[in-house]
Parts: C-alpha cells; sequence; structure tokens
C-alpha cells in the first residue's frame, strides 16, 4: 500500500469514528446504564455472575471492604495501565471511556432496588431477564464503536500473547470466573451464570447484527439455467453467478447466490431439491443487505 492510500485509509476511517459522533455516545452511555440496572437489580442480589470484572466483584464482595463499583473502577484502572504497557496507546484509548463510566453507572444505580421495590427472589428469573437486560446494554456499547472495558483488556492481551483467537481468550478469562462461581456460591449458581453468559452473548450479537429477516443462498447445480430460472420467474429475485473452482476436483463451476425473504426459504430449498436433487447449496442469514437495481 502506497503512502496516499494509505493516507485516504486513515482519513476514512477517521471520518467513520467522527460520524454521528453524540448519536453513538448517547447509545454508549445508554448501554452503560442498562448494564449497571441489569447488573444491580439481578445480578448482585442473588450473586449472579456475569463475568468480567463485575462478575469478578461479585465473587469477592464478601472477602473485601469495598463496594463493588469501586472495586470494578480500581480493577479497570489497573487493567489499563497493562493495556497502555501492552497493547499501545491506541487500544488503550479504544477502552478508556468504558473502563471509567460503567463504575460510574454502577455506583449511581447500587440502592435502585430500594426505589423500585422488585422482588427477584426468583434465581431463574432473575438470569433470564437480567442476562436479556445486560446484553442488550452490551450491545448498545459495542454497536456504538466502544467497550466496557474490565476483562476485554485481558482478552486483547491473552490473543495477542497467546497467539489465540479473542473467542477463545474470552473463553478462558470469563470462563475462569463462571467456574469459580461454583466453589464461593454453589454449582446452581455456576449454572445459572452460564445461562447468562449465554443469553449475554445471544443478545448483545442481536443488537450488534439486527434480527435476520433473509436468507443467503449459495448453489452449485448441473441445472444451472433451471434454478436461475425458478429463482427470477417464480419467486422474483435476482441472482448473481460468479466462477469457483473446486478445491479438490481443480474444476471451474458456477455459483448461483441469491437472497430472499425467509418466508420464501422453504420454497427455494424443496426447489432446488425437486430441480436437481444432487445440488449442492449453503444457507446463511442476511442481516443487511444495501444497493443494487
Amino acid at each position: 500500500m502506497n503512502f496516499f492510500s494509505r493516507n485516504k485509509d486513515i482519513r476514512v476511517l477517521e471520518y467513520i469514528n467522527k460520524k454521528s459522533l453524540w448519536k453513538r455516545i448517547i447509545s454508549f452511555l445508554l448501554g452503560c446504564f442498562i448494564v449497571s440496572i441489569a447488573y444491580n437489580v439481578f445480578m448482585v442480589p442473588n450473586n449472579l455472575v456475569p463475568g468480567g470484572v463485575g462478575g469478578l466483584a461479585v465473587l469477592l464482595h464478601n472477602y473485601i471492604s469495598i463496594s463493588n463499583s469501586t472495586f470494578i473502577l480500581l480493577a479497570n484502572l489497573v487493567l489499563l495501565v497493562f493495556s497502555y504497557f501492552l497493547l499501545g496507546k491506541k487500544q488503550t484509548e479504544a477502552t478508556l471511556l468504558g473502563s471509567i463510566v460503567v463504575p460510574i453507572f454502577i455506583r449511581g444505580t447500587e440502592s435502585i432496588n430500594v426505589w423500585i421495590g422488585m422482588d427477584t427472589s426468583q434465581v431463574l428469573l432473575s438470569a433470564i431477564f437480567g442476562g436479556i437486560l445486560y446484553g442488550f446494554g452490551v450491545g448498545l456499547i459495542f454497536k456504538a464503536g466502544f467497550t466496557a472495558g474490565g476483562t476485554d483488556i485481558i482478552n486483547q492481551i491473552i490473543s495477542k500473547y497467546g497467539k489465540v483467537s479473542i473467542g477463545k481468550s474470552m473463553l478462558m478469562s470469563d470462563g475462569l470466573i463462571v467456574l469459580s462461581t461454583s466453589l464461593i456460591f454453589g454449582l446452581n449458581n455456576m449454572m445459572y451464570s452460564i445461562l447468562i453468559l449465554y443469553i449475554i452473548s445471544l443478545i448483545s450479537d442481536r443488537v450488534l447484527l439486527g434480527i435476520s429477516d433473509s436468507k443467503l443462498f449459495f448453489i452449485i447445480t448441473k441445472k444451472e439455467k433451471e434454478v436461475q430460472d425458478f429463482i427470477m420467474k417464480k419467486l422474483n429475485h435476482g441472482v448473481t453467478i460468479f466462477k469457483a473452482t473446486g478445491g479438490f476436483s481443480l474444476e471451474t463451476e458456477h455459483v448461483i447466490m441469491t437472497s430472499l425473504p425467509t418466508k420464501q426459504f422453504y420454497s427455494l430449498k424443496e426447489g432446488i431439491k425437486e430441480i436437481d436433487k444432487n445440488a449442492f447449496y449453503i444457507i446463511t442469514d442476511t442481516y443487511e443487505a444495501f444497493g443494487g437495481k
């Protein structure tokens, strides 16, 4: 990449970061507020561990003389120092805001149960609704282009120096925290915490990507023209055809790609089978399609 194209890429990145900045900040603050509500209303009263530094604070609450919010803030500040030296200035800046704002919101909502008087004694309901609310808040934070700090820093360090993916590093850090729940609060709480982690992951992904209302088909068939006509004339959708080379056979084949509403998913799948029972196809969710004529 030459100097001019590199500068162009930097300008594009700067434009993306500045685009709708206030809207992103509002989304970030709303996400932090929702996370703090879920944490203080559902997690803390039932000793439920949502992973991360917040989960570690729940685990150690009975063994330390400071509040959860103070512990989270102090832990985040220590992690920011490690981040600066091990990950660099730019990555540290990306986690700085969340590392400070989230514990401030948690401190501000510590007494919220007294205000709203909600009965959270049903642990399963607390795990489900707490996980949904927490995941929604995390999704808003990520969608705004920020992070919540905490173990996000640990995950990046493990990923960089351990040469593993972010997904595996998350499994290692959050997994260790959740497994520790069984030692302090028992197996039941550990299982609830696993459920919470799953729900948080599921909901935050939905907030980030949206709910898929379309399916994307990749089709390889010997009856290319018939399948193409079926999609275009019967289902009234366009197709894109491109060349592909088989990894083993090294033969050049055509791949038919089309995106259509989920309600027509069954019609196309069964139609392909009727036209060519030996056809190969892959179906995946489509979260967004933009442009075209």
